[in-house]
């Protein structure tokens, strides 16, 4: 084996687009990466090379100016950003969450809009459920639109939004009671608007404010900021889909490739764990051998390989299920939920191996290790997964009779 989470079936331009992104990320992030993060600066100079190489339009299809590529291709290309710096697959998931959504939901309108631009890079995407006092319970949402005339009017507070100061197009869950009667199913009252705005912080539109910036464990460089809401007049026309109360599904649908990215995410980062744990065991001498030497560190290895192949065929299989047209909401959860679960294991073991070091922030490990565990709670919580794992799991193998 050459190579650890190598993948089978691929097409030459699938092997081709791999082949150019992990040359990219060799040579223009690992090297600036961690000096980057630590001054949680946003890699404008990173970003506008993955525009150069068509990024941003990977899955936008071709009638609009896109490559017209699969999830799995775009699955594996965030695999190998991830491993360079998961700042980075973070600013293009947001971006790729939305552009799904309007290709699988939007009128042709919205789709001759926003996606030839999307795909060009010109407009960042970002997407919007969460609010401060939220958690998991999206049917909670407090966030409201209220129809005026041609118009809507929305009012309220969201929280967690990835690219919240650098996104230009953003896609906002509210509720919305218009045509649904009292006592109808919450999440058959909400709507998702197209929220087109400036970049920057402060008021970014009229009614529009991003207060800036949450300072954060990790995951920096990438701007993570509340959302807030106050008389916000958008356009009827820009609700996605041009029907109100679809919000949820089309949301949902957008997390499912949210959920087969955050595995994506799990996958490099233990990847990249996986390399540096060990590279170092080769270096370190104890006890007049290199600690590789010691069983109880090739025990290690052996463990965090076995762990980044895993996921990395769960991914996979979860991203293929997608493409195929099929439900794959199964296959995401759990590709969400082992792969996060193990990138924490291999990050810490491969800290363990760095002993001392790996607590200094002159070592790439010291980034992975503040990293990790936002995978453990982006796009659902392992509790969560668990949930839609369990659920699904009667619903197949429900008792007859």
């Amino acid at each position: 084996m050459a190579r650890l989470a190598q993948t089978a079936g691929l097409t030459d331009v699938q092997r081709e687009i791999l082949s150019t992104v992990r040359d990219f990320v060799d040579k223009e992030i690992i090297p600036v990466a961690t000096e980057l993060e630590h001054r949680d600066e946003y890699p404008q100079q990173i970003v506008d090379g993955l525009k150069e190489l068509g990024l941003f339009g990977l899955m936008i299809p071709e009638e609009y100016g896109g490559l017209g590529e699969s999830l799995l291709t775009y699955a594996l290309c965030v695999e190998e950003i991830a491993r360079g710096w998961m700042s980075v697959s973070g600013i293009i998931n947001t971006h790729f969450i939305v552009a799904y959504m309007l290709k699988q939901h939007g009128t042709r309108e919205q789709k001759e809009h926003f996606l030839p631009r999307m795909a060009a890079g010109e407009v960042r995407g970002a997407f919007s459920m969460s609010e401060p006092a939220l958690g998991s319970d999206v049917s909670a949402i407090t966030s409201k639109a209220v129809r005026d005339g041609d118009q809507y009017v929305l009012n309220g507070q969201k929280m967690w939004l990835t690219n919240g100061g650098t996104s230009t197009l953003v896609a906002v869950l509210v509720k919305s009671d218009e045509g649904h009667p009292e006592g109808t199913a919450p999440h058959k009252s909400m709507t998702t608007f197209l929220v087109e705005k400036e970049p920057g912080f402060g008021e970014v539109r009229p009614g529009l404010t991003i207060p800036g910036k949450i300072d954060k464990m990790g995951y920096k460089g990438v701007d993570t900021t509340e959302l807030i809401m106050d008389g916000l007049r958008i356009p009827a026309d820009r609700v996605l889909g041009g029907t109100t109360g679809r919000g949820f599904y089309q949301m949902m649908d957008g997390v499912e490739v949210g959920r087969v990215n955050v595995a994506a995410r799990g996958c490099g980062v233990a990847h990249r764990a996986f390399e540096l744990g060990v590279s170092y065991a080769q270096q370190r001498h104890t006890f007049g051998k290199q600690i590789a030497q010691h069983q109880a560190i090739q025990f290690k290895l052996a463990e965090m390989a076995t762990k980044v192949e895993a996921a990395h065929a769960m991914m996979v299989n979860a991203a293929r299920k997608k493409d195929s047209g099929e439900r794959n909401d199964l296959e995401a959860g759990m590709a969400k939920y082992l792969a996060s679960e193990y990138c924490k294991e291999v990050v810490e073991d491969a800290f363990r191996i760095h002993g001392g070091y790996g607590f200094s922030k002159e070592y790439e490990i010291e980034r992975l290790y503040r990293e990790a565990p936002m995978l453990l709670i982006g796009e659902g919580t392992a509790e969560i997964q668990k949930m839609i794992i369990g659920r699904r799991l009667l619903e197949e193998y429900r008792l007859q009779g």
